[in-house]
């Protein structure tokens, strides 16, 4: 008999041989993603990502079929909200249709009073000649319309005589296979093709935006994966935070901060001048006639082993000559985000601007 201790112990669980561990959960931040860095309330992690890929998600989708509000350079409405509403029972209206309806009751007036006119005065009148021959067409007119009745009663008399069979019918069991058949293949098309939109959705790898785990509290990270065609993390964020500051319409709820990510990597000199090579050449080229003045912003979490001038130095060394660093009042800015072991970077306008792309700040009222 076995012992109280003894029957207390659960049953020790082995892993197979050369076979590493699942983890449970969302998938854990690495390197070589797209995406967008947010942070949010601390220990709302999961209602933030969820708020997030549905107003991410919402602006993508203004940006692809254009309909959105359009926001100037200056972040000003090109097509202002406020307009001019005329209701149905408007006093203006009322006053157009009253001045048309005297104006039709005008117009007829006078048309009667022509009409007066042309059959009563002495130099208007109509000749004996034209009137004859007007008869005489009218009396035309109704004997070719008789005989075309008697045409038509003696065919009708005709087909009365002659019995036609009717037409068979079909039984109806067999109407009521052939409907069945069809009834039957589209509802074997409609559940085909909503089993396949379930599959899509449960398929995270055919998925645009999808949440990753960064390992922090009050960090979200959603990873897009880019298909042709599609804007950019850049885009779409430069387009919520412009449409935020004109519109003041309030988003979300837990959702702080929004920052694109365009390139993430090892936390290394080395690596991190690599990876920025196609940023620069993309939003920096060596030959241009607008030089843009820029600034390096630096973040870390959970990684205090890094030497913040460094990594400061490696981004702004990358930059070419023509641009030039401006702390003050810069036209672009890099972010640099660093979390545990992966490096974050990506380029962001009018960064204090647009309140540092806080959301909530861009939609308070205050």
């Amino acid at each position: 008999m076995a012992t109280g201790d003894q029957s207390k112990k659960r049953k020790q669980r082995y892993l197979p041989q050369n076979r590493p561990a699942k983890k449970k959960g969302a998938y854990p931040l690495k390197p070589g993603v797209q995406g967008f860095f947010i942070s949010c309330d601390g220990g709302r992690e999961y209602q933030a990502s969820q708020e997030a890929i549905n107003v991410i998600d919402s602006f993508f989708e203004e940006l692809m079929h254009g309909t959105g509000l359009k926001v100037n350079s200056s972040g000003v409405l090109e097509n202002p909200i406020n307009k001019k509403v005329t209701f149905s029972y408007s006093e203006d209206e009322d006053e157009e249709e009253d001045d048309e309806g005297n104006h039709d009751k005008e117009e007829e007036n006078k048309e009667v009073g022509d009409k007066e006119e042309v059959s009563v005065g002495g130099d208007n009148q109509v000749d004996e000649k034209e009137l004859a021959s007007e008869g005489s067409s009218e009396v035309k007119q109704v004997a070719e319309t008789e005989t075309e009745k008697d045409k038509q009663e003696e065919e009708e008399e005709k087909q009365k005589d002659v019995i036609e069979e009717p037409p068979k019918k079909k039984p109806c069991v067999e109407e009521a296979t052939a409907s069945a058949k069809v009834n039957g293949n589209a509802e074997k098309s409609i559940d085909k093709l909503i089993d396949a939109e379930l599959k899509e959705l449960g398929d995270k790898s055919k998925r645009r935006f999808m949440k990753l785990d960064p390992g922090c509290n009050g960090i979200v990270f959603i990873q897009m994966k880019r298909r042709e065609g599609d804007p950019s993390p850049k885009d779409i964020v430069q387009h919520a935070m412009t449409s935020a500051a004109a519109t003041k319409k309030h988003m979300s709820r837990f959702i702080l901060r929004i920052l694109p990510i365009e390139v993430a990597c090892y936390p290394s000199e080395e690596e991190i001048s690599r990876a920025i090579k196609p940023l620069v050449e993309q939003y920096f080229p060596v030959e241009t006639d607008n030089p843009r003045k820029f600034a390096v912003l630096y973040g870390a979490r959970a990684n205090t082993g890094l030497d913040r001038m460094k990594i400061i130095n490696t981004v702004a060394k990358s930059i070419p000559a023509p641009h030039k660093v401006d702390l003050n009042n810069p036209e672009m800015s890099i972010v640099v985000e660093i979390v545990k072991t992966v490096c974050l970077i990506g380029v962001v306008e009018k960064y204090k601007e647009l309140a540092k792309y806080n959301l909530r700040q861009l939609t308070s009222t205050k």
